[in-house]
């Protein structure tokens, strides 16, 4: 990319909106993870029985399917960032991108 395209795409008010909505998610989602981990971290530091409790009668613990969970809302999560990216995202920095003259 040349110069001159570099300098107008950082001129580029959408440029700066597009910078600060995909940070602004991101911290987001990334805030969401951390309290779900780390909020399975403390209950497993600071009471584990509590995620020894059997479900029924067999050897399932109530832990396995809270571990799952984890699992699927890093996922779910993820899901909801690349729709968003491939949606306004993207949208947006298409706009960037013919405003500056290159339009590929």
């Amino acid at each position: 990319m040349s110069q001159l395209i570099y300098d107008k795409v950082r001129k580029n008010p959408k440029f700066a909106q597009l910078v600060q909505k995909r940070s602004r998610f991101a911290w987001t989602l990334s805030l969401i993870m951390l309290g779900v981990y780390y909020a399975f971290i403390l209950v497993i530091a600071f009471s584990p029985k509590t995620f020894a409790l059997k479900l029924g009668e067999g050897v399932t613990t109530l832990g396995i399917p809270v571990g799952i969970g984890v699992i699927v809302i890093a996922f779910v999560l993820t899901g909801i960032y690349t729709k968003r990216a491939n949606g306004e995202f993207d949208e947006l920095t298409h706009q960037i991108k013919e405003e500056a003259g290159d339009g590929k």
